[in-house]
């Protein structure tokens, strides 16, 4: 069982990584500050120091959810077994969709769900008086009651401190805030540094094993006095940087950041992943240990009291794990699909929303939009024009694609990264229990309203990706629990036999998505999406429309070919597949034709001549794609009939 759990620590380590890189990566990748391979080995520096000071956190997964005394060794190893199994499958199939998710709230869920179905069948089956009402004695429950106020509050905080740290941050430096003084960016730059700062030594090294007690007090009782004096030498610094080596402050300030989130994930998030394992591991020593088990108890009869005591995770464990960090963060490419949700909903131009409005985000909309007419109509007209000119940004260039731009610039990368570093070291000051992607996530989300990057167009679809994603985070808590008290029933009956079946099905559900993502990311490479027109003059979207009728004809030549060889030969298969790809390119054309109203928006000078040519283009293009759908369609349909026949 050791063995099968070790393996299983190394599988939720990958698909850990997977789903919390966008945690660290989301503002550096999305402001495109520095190159990828710049911030791979930033990131992998951070993980591999913040692992090693993660010993601490360990005890979370021993102690921090159940009292290990009342549970005997033989239920301690079910509890494990069963949250790493719900673990894997469930964060594996958040990363397969796409979607971010707190690993925080999935492990303690799952030790929660775990522990209650162990204890509840103690309860039950043992002749000692107790009943349900006794099942507080087994379960921290004011532990679990503070995690769930905590993520509550993180999400609504984080977007409210997000939003207003960015406005006032816009409207300090704007848009243009290259051409802003050298102090204003010096001063920017001292308070972004001494956040993120604060945030190492708070979160990072008061950790470490490798710190001593003297200079952790030293860090503890100075706070203010440290700050103080980090921020006047980090603004000379920064003025400095700037004056005499003319380097882009904001790109160092997003740089250290991306490292100080990278070390708080491996420090923070790394129990998440081996929690459980090294838990079943001391376990093990512990019940193998004369000396702690005196009497040769066997394993049902031995508590587990040993597991409430402070123990410090092997070195050894934590390089492995730092380890095999690193390498996913490198080669995991279902990381950088969820990355992309991150950075999609933060963007600040229109793009191909991937999330439908629903009721509740148009209502959210209407009535935020009410509400900041009310606030503007308050507001004298030189204070209106005055914000309006701040949050004015600078026009695309026509040759410039949207694909190659950032998403968003170095400000708002910036204050993403400062305000979450502020968030997260004030929280783990005060010993609140914190997601780091609850509050990552919600902070851009947060400094992109601020940022107007959610125009009166976009917002409904924003919102509704964000409801989405924060339901998936309470999803995630509901479905950890239950699945979990399943996993641990299940072995509870089925013993071995029933350890067996589940790591297989699991190693086959691991081996099925890998496969599933892996051909999907080849079709998306192979494939040539149509492209919206970007370009605000009538010569630019003649270049583009023709690049979008040569894809067209490629493609109708490849479906058509496929149409003839599958009727030919009657290859139902074929055909099926060929309709697939007639209706993917119906699809693309029906949103180039959604998209019209931003290709207006987007013209330097209304022209109807443009306007009725792109037109024109795409309904050529729509008649093409009916006819291949109507040819296909008879293909797949003839063939059907004549097999059955």
């Amino acid at each position: 069982m050791l063995v099968a759990l070790a393996v299983l620590a190394i599988a939720d380590l990958v698909v850990g990584v997977s789903n919390d890189a966008v945690n660290f990566l989301n503002s550096a990748i999305g402001s495109k500050a520095v190159s990828f391979k710049t911030l791979m080995i930033v990131a992998s520096i951070g993980i591999a120091f913040g692992a090693m000071s993660s010993s601490g956190m360990m005890e979370i997964a021993r102690k921090g959810i159940f009292v290990p005394g009342e549970f005997m060794f033989d239920e301690i190893m079910i509890i494990f077994m069963a949250v790493m199994i719900t673990d894997i499958l469930l964060l594996d199939f958040f990363n397969t969709l796409g979607l971010p998710t707190s690993t925080t709230v999935s492990i303690v869920f799952e030790l929660l769900g775990a522990s209650v179905c162990i204890a509840i069948l103690k309860i039950t089956s043992e002749n000692n008086g107790q009943t349900i009402l006794n099942l507080g004695n087994y379960i921290n429950n004011e532990k679990a009651i503070e995690i769930i106020l905590g993520i509550l509050l993180s999400v609504v905080v984080a977007f409210s401190i997000g939003a207003i740290i960015q406005f006032i941050s816009r409207l300090l430096l704007s848009f243009n805030f290259a051409d802003k003084p050298k102090l204003y960016g010096a001063i920017f730059s001292g308070f972004a540094t001494t956040s993120i700062l604060y945030f190492i030594l708070i979160k990072g090294i008061k950790n470490a094993a490798f710190m001593s007690d003297e200079i952790k007090t030293l860090i503890t009782t100075n706070n203010i006095a440290l700050l103080s004096i980090s921020f006047v030498v980090l603004t000379l610094i920064s003025l400095a940087t700037i004056t005499f080596f003319k380097i882009n402050i904001y790109k160092i300030i997003i740089v250290i950041g991306t490292f100080a989130l990278a070390v708080a994930f491996a420090g923070n998030d790394l129990v998440n992943f081996i929690g459980p394992t090294t838990g079943a591991y001391q376990a093990f020593l512990d019940f193998s240990n004369p000396e702690v088990n005196t009497l040769g108890l066997s394993a049902s009869e031995f508590s587990m009291e040993s597991l409430g005591n402070k123990i410090y995770t092997p070195t050894y464990i934590l390089l492995a794990a730092g380890l095999i960090m690193v390498l996913t963060l490198w080669f995991s490419s279902k990381a950088k699909a969820v990355v992309k949700t991150s950075v999609d909903l933060s963007r600040q131009d229109d793009i191909n929303e991937r999330f439908q409005p629903n009721f509740l985000s148009r209502n959210i909309v209407r009535l935020s939009i009410a509400a900041s007419n009310s606030f503007n109509n308050l507001l004298p007209s030189s204070t209106k024009v005055y914000i309006d000119k701040q949050f004015r940004h600078t026009r695309i260039p026509a040759l410039v694609k949207t694909k190659d731009l950032p998403a968003f610039d170095l400000i708002r990368a910036s204050v993403n990264l400062m305000v979450a570093s502020v968030l997260i070291s004030i929280a783990t000051s005060m010993k609140l229990p914190l997601s780091t992607t609850y509050v990552t996530f919600m902070v851009a989300m947060g400094t992109s309203l601020a940022d107007r990057a959610w125009g009166s167009e976009s917002a409904v679809y924003r919102v509704a990706g964000v409801l989405n994603v924060i339901g998936g985070w309470f999803f995630t808590a509901l479905s950890a629990f239950v699945a979990s008290a399943i996993m641990a029933f299940i072995l509870y009956y089925g013993g071995a036999y029933a350890l067996v079946a589940l790591l297989v099905f699991t190693v086959i559900v691991l081996i099925k998505n890998y496969l599933n993502h892996r051909k999907q990311s080849i079709e998306l490479k192979e494939e040539d999406k149509l492209q919206k027109a970007e370009s605000s003059s009538t010569q630019g979207v003649i270049i583009e429309s023709a690049e979008n009728i040569a894809n067209v004809v490629k493609r109708g030549n490849k479906i058509y070919t496929g149409a003839v060889n599958g009727l030919a030969t009657h290859n139902l298969k074929s055909l099926k597949k060929n309709k697939k790809q007639v209706e993917k390119l119906s699809n693309e054309i029906d949103d180039l034709k959604d998209n019209i109203y931003y290709f207006i928006k987007n013209l330097e000078d209304p022209s109807v001549n443009a306007s009725n040519f792109y037109i024109s283009i795409l309904g050529d293009l729509q008649d093409m794609a009916q006819s291949l759908n109507y040819i296909s369609n008879a293909s797949y349909k003839h063939v059907t009939i004549t097999i059955k026949s």
